[in-house]
């Protein structure tokens, strides 16, 4: 529900008026469950200052909130999608019944709607990495979603060994999986898949290397593969040519993601903060599977 304000007032106020049969209890929990935009903006401060002309958004499923019972962070839901913070060594999703975060998502969905929704996969992070990652309500949000995924925009932070030798530059490939589930780089051929990923220097740290990275494509251990063909493994990541005198959890997060949405005319821009310790490596090993 999309609404004009006419006069000056605080949002809450405004939200009161709105729903004039609700308890402040439930008009607080709409807020801070962040079911509010403001010109596109999503806003959780009730004092904020409302002004003639500001396009107020309300979104009608705003009682149930999946931030309130899930288990890791949620950093953006709404009636169409959720996106939560990914910890890393949880899988995207899984077909032994292994612990994933499509599954934690599905039953708190499906208790909160009994039963007529579910989380549905829109893409995927390998189980080592963290980070922003989306998840469509219905199916019909998730084709939607899956149709326009070209438009969307995705960064990373990825720590590796070693320097690039260049500040900024794009790594192209045909990428393929093997027998022993291993990607690596190839020719044009059958089965292979092109791959574009660009990376930029952040921050240059003694032997280490802080990127941002970009992807054109989202193919299977893509950046891991592509920042390994450039002579720079992110720390960590053992299978793919890092260094392995000490046990790391893979440094590579998904910190950024801006996605067209499926039903409201807008795009939508999630961030997650870099991880504590992402920086830190220390001359032991870490525990982490």
């Amino acid at each position: 529900m999309n609404i004009t304000v006419k006069k000056p007032s605080t949002l809450f106020d405004f939200l009161i008026e709105q729903y004039p049969d609700s308890p402040r209890t439930r008009i607080k929990k709409i807020l801070q469950g962040g079911f509010v935009r403001i010109n596109n903006k999503s806003v959780t401060l009730h004092s904020f200052d409302l002004r003639p002309g500001d396009v107020v958004e309300i979104n009608p499923r705003s009682g149930m909130t999946v931030r309130a019972t899930l288990p890791i962070q949620v950093l953006y839901e709404d009636g169409d999608v959720i996106v939560v913070d990914k910890p890393a060594g949880i899988s995207t999703s899984s077909t032994d019944g292994s612990r994933n975060i499509q599954s934690m998502v599905s039953e708190v969905l499906i208790k909160l709607t009994k039963g007529k929704e579910r989380a549905h996969v829109v893409h995927r992070l390998d189980k080592e990495v963290s980070g922003v990652l989306l998840f469509a309500r219905s199916h019909d949000a998730m084709e939607t979603l899956k149709e326009r995924w070209k438009e969307t925009e995705k960064h990373y932070f990825a720590l590796v060994e070693g320097k690039p030798g260049k500040e900024e530059g794009t790594i192209e490939s045909w990428l393929i999986e093997d027998k022993s589930q291993k990607v690596h780089s190839t020719f044009e051929r059958e089965g292979a898949k092109f791959s574009v990923t660009h990376y930029r220097v952040i921050k240059h740290m003694d032997r280490h290397t802080l990127l941002d990275i970009a992807t054109d494509t989202g193919r299977k251990n893509q950046i891991r593969v592509h920042l390994s063909d450039l002579g720079c493994p992110i720390v960590g990541d053992r299978k793919y040519g890092a260094s392995v005198e000490y046990k790391r959890r893979v440094r590579l997060h998904a910190w950024s993601l801006m996605f067209p949405h499926p039903t409201a005319g807008r795009n939508v821009t999630v961030e997650s903060s870099m991880p504590k310790g992402f920086l830190v490596l220390k001359d032991k090993d870490e525990h982490y599977k």
